[in-house]
């Protein structure tokens, strides 16, 4: 068999999962490592690594480019570039902000005749199906998302880029009663501060404002202007005690009617040890696919709405049939 060659852009909490997901796909192999760090200060150990600039030189030595980077400010720069060299998978997680980046990412991908995945991942992703499944078999019904108790990386990694951020960890946590209500299908009308509450744990930098940096956070629209939002100022040492798991997960349920007399409830969960080893892990399965749909010619942007859950696995698809259908 021959292997899907992949390349890994990022070196962040996404990227090193990837060298450990990958290992488990025996269809794939990894070309390298691609950084803006010097490439030699990376703890990597039977893996290439090399600089982001030297992308260019191996347009025709990788199937796919996984994007590893975050949302604020790294994705929407380097996906539209890079889509124009590379077939490319990314988790770009800025929901009000995915219609303009596909559009952008379908613009490259099709100029560079290469397919880009995005917004893959777990929510945006797995939780988008989800969200789909429910509005289309319980028609007029009402779907809720729930996340947490868990760590977000991308609002994580949104609050580090805050000025006189030395480091941070952000938790999101649903609120139980909203959840109750929900399961007990009543339907209810919630706010967003009626759902979660986020809570933010900053290192500051020495001298740091932290006035400042608690407003900057509190006010930032997309990840926490919309919520109840508690910020906590702690060292190094007490977040590399307390706050270095990664754990995740979430709930999406959906209530509605089949008839007037009959409520039905679906609930689709996740609970996760490690989040970033398991977007990684759908971010790979969608490099399958992103691989597949290339080889048949197409081009162009693509979601998890769009691309058939046979494409995702290793196996032929009449196995999948014989063996799970």
């Amino acid at each position: 068999m021959e292997k899907i060659k992949i390349g890994i852009a990022g070196f962040g909490n996404i990227g090193k999962a990837m060298i450990k997901v990958i290992d488990n796909n025996k269809d794939m192999e990894i070309v390298g490592v691609f950084t803006r760090r010097d490439p030699k200060s990376l703890d990597i150990e039977n893996v290439p690594a090399f600089h982001i600039d030297d992308m260019k030189d191996f347009t025709d030595k990788v199937d796919v480019m996984l994007l590893c980077g975050g949302s604020a400010t790294d994705l929407p720069e380097q996906g539209p570039a890079f889509a124009k060299m590379f077939n490319t998978v990314d988790s770009f997680d800025t929901h009000n902000d995915i219609p303009e980046y596909l559009k952008k990412m379908n613009e490259s991908s099709e100029s560079g005749k290469k397919i880009a995945v995005v917004a893959t991942g777990w929510d945006p992703g797995l939780f988008s199906i989800n969200r789909l499944y429910g509005k289309a078999f319980l028609p007029g019904s009402q779907t809720y998302s729930f996340w947490g108790e868990g760590v977000s990386q991308g609002h994580s990694q949104a609050v580090r880029a805050v000025n006189g951020v030395e480091n941070a960890v952000q938790y999101t946590i649903p609120v139980a009663e909203a959840m109750e209500r929900v399961r007990e299908g009543k339907l209810p009308i919630l706010t967003t501060k009626e759902k979660h509450v986020r809570i933010v744990y900053v290192v500051p930098e020495e001298d740091a404002n932290r006035n400042e940096i608690e407003q900057e956070i509190k006010s930032m629209p997309n990840y926490f202007a919309d919520y109840n939002t508690t910020v906590f100022f702690i060292t190094q040492e007490e977040l590399a005690k307390n706050h270095s798991k990664m754990s995740h997960g979430g709930f999406v349920i959906t209530s509605g009617k089949t008839s007037e007399e009959n409520n039905q409830i679906m609930e689709y969960s996740l609970k996760l040890e490690s989040n970033p080893e398991f977007t990684a892990s759908v971010m790979v399965a969608y490099a399958r696919a992103a691989h597949r749909l290339h080889q048949k010619g197409e081009t162009g942007a693509r979601t998890v709405f769009d691309i058939a859950p046979s494409m995702l696995c290793a196996e032929d698809i009449n196995e999948l049939i014989k063996e799970i259908l």
